[in-house]
């Protein structure tokens, strides 16, 4: 990410609901991995893609960008599952992506 955070529950819940746990994650900022490598880095954001594109300007890897819209300012109260529709949405969209891009087959049903 772009700045630090803390994790969000509502992430948890629905991707939990696809049996992936992400409860034991903590963001990370870019920063915090400048000692990885990395073949292709996805931006979720214009700021972050800036972001990515500035750290990654002397080294080979490929920044795409995929244009997502952030389920937290979605959230305009209502009941549990009108709170987490948003999120649900960006998650099957974006594992959509990723079965796409990186060619994955089966994987978990959303």
């Amino acid at each position: 990410g772009v700045r630090a955070g803390q994790p969000d529950p509502f992430v948890a819940v629905v991707m939990d609901e696809i049996g992936i746990d992400v409860s034991g994650h903590t963001p990370l900022t870019m920063e915090d991995l400048h000692d990885t490598s990395f073949d292709v880095i996805v931006t979720l954001s214009p700021e972050a893609h800036h972001h990515a594109l500035e750290l990654t300007r002397t080294m080979a890897v490929d920044v795409e960008y995929w244009p997502t819209v952030d389920a937290t300012v979605m959230i305009g109260g209502g009941s549990r599952e009108q709170v987490l529709a948003p999120y649900r949405s960006v998650r099957d969209r974006l594992f959509q992506r990723i079965k796409t891009r990186f060619g994955i087959e089966g994987g978990p049903t959303v």
